[in-house]
């Protein structure tokens, strides 16, 4: 029996996305852009999709975007804002961001503006007194996640917002929200965030589906043109099983589900550090206040992560490396790296995630096998 333990590279469905995704396909399959009675059922079922996917942000369905995913969705965030700027300025992000967000900055200097990256402090976490430092009027937009897909920190959105009132009011805020959405509580409006982004897949949707939150009154450019739907800003036929999908993982996800994964991941750095005195946390443990319930990273030196992440798996074990995203190109981590990681950590950095399915079983046992190969495999590595 296979225990997941990589649910921030993607989650397993919950049984009622897959129905609510089958019933769409058998019974709801009409264009709702379509006019006869069982198109305008669709476009209401949508229009529900986007008031559940909005509610737990406490915004209203006119506020979704929904998209092909996380990608999409920061794309359009940034360079939908970028577009429709005149005369340049100064794009923020920070150190950590996901490749989507910082590749869609780095695109702004093509368009004329002026990219800079915000440092990260040892913990991973954004250095304000930096951020203060970059921010003037020059500023057009900041983009900062609400949480690390790697190192699982929560960022200092209040205080980075804060900061932006100050001293760029004129500057948009985007938050990356893949890693954050429902696992966290946020309130958009409270904290004047333009835009937010959220992935299906990563709450037991469906994967190809996500969404862009957008403040009202925020101007966007599209990305994609066409027959002009979703209010102009994402045109092409409304994917309406993947909506159905979406919204039935969002009114599935258990309210209760942070504490559950706070207390698998404190269980597990314990087990760990008594199992393998050698294992060193990177980032905040289970007990800090900006540590996000599922995300554990954890070094297992000398051990490489990609051996261990093998060797579990021969066991029905599944963990991951940083971003599965960009797991395959063998490079330092950008995040760990800005961190001041020591090669020697990254190199045996493994990423264990969590979901509201796993057990305290899933963690011993695991705990358990990586003990076990760690006193195999730490006598065949060169140190």
């Amino acid at each position: 029996m296979e225990i997941y333990l990589d649910n921030s590279a993607t989650t397993k469905p919950y049984p009622e996305v897959i129905e609510a995704m089958a019933s769409s396909m058998l019974f709801g399959y009409y264009n709702p852009a379509a006019l006869y009675a069982p198109a305008v059922a669709a476009e209401h079922a949508l229009a529900e999709a986007r008031a559940a996917v909005a509610a737990p942000l406490l915004m209203k369905q006119e506020n979704v975007i929904f998209t092909s995913g996380g990608t999409e969705s920061n794309n359009l965030a940034i360079l939908g804002c970028l577009k429709r700027l005149r005369g340049g300025g100064t794009v923020l992000y920070s150190a950590a961001e996901h490749a989507a967000v910082r590749n869609a900055c780095l695109e702004a200097e093509a368009m004329g503006f002026t990219v800079r990256q915000i440092p990260l402090d040892a913990r991973g976490s954004l250095d304000l007194q930096a951020l203060e430092a970059m921010l003037d009027e020059t500023v057009r937009l900041i983009c900062v996640m609400q949480v690390c897909n790697e190192t699982g920190i929560v960022m200092p959105l209040k205080e980075v917002s804060v900061l932006r009132d100050r001293l760029a009011p004129q500057a948009a805020l985007h938050v990356d929200g893949v890693q954050g959405y429902l696992r966290l509580p946020l309130n958009m409006k409270q904290l004047n965030i333009q835009t937010y982004a959220v992935s299906a897949h990563k709450v037991h949707g469906p994967k190809g589906m996500g969404a862009l939150i957008v403040q009202t009154g925020h101007k966007l450019r599209p990305l994609l043109v066409g027959g002009g739907q979703q209010n102009g800003l994402r045109s092409g036929t409304d994917n309406t099983s993947g909506a159905a999908g979406f919204a039935a993982a969002v009114r599935r996800y258990p309210a209760d589900a942070a504490d559950t994964m706070r207390a698998l991941k404190a269980q597990a750095v314990e087990s760990l550090q008594k199992a393998i005195p050698a294992a060193v946390t990177i980032g905040p443990g289970p007990e800090d206040a900006d540590s996000a319930p599922h995300i554990l990273c954890v070094s297992i030196p000398p051990v490489k992560a990609e051996t261990m992440v093998h060797a579990l798996a021969q066991e029905n074990i599944i963990v991951g490396t940083g971003s599965a995203c960009s797991s395959h190109a063998r490079k330092h981590s950008a995040v760990l790296t800005a961190m001041g990681v020591s090669p020697r950590l990254m190199d045996s950095a493994i990423r264990i995630s969590f979901c509201d399915q796993n057990t305290e079983a899933d963690v011993q046992t695991a705990v358990r096998a990586m003990a076990e190969q760690y006193a195999v495999l730490s006598k065949f590595t060169r140190r």
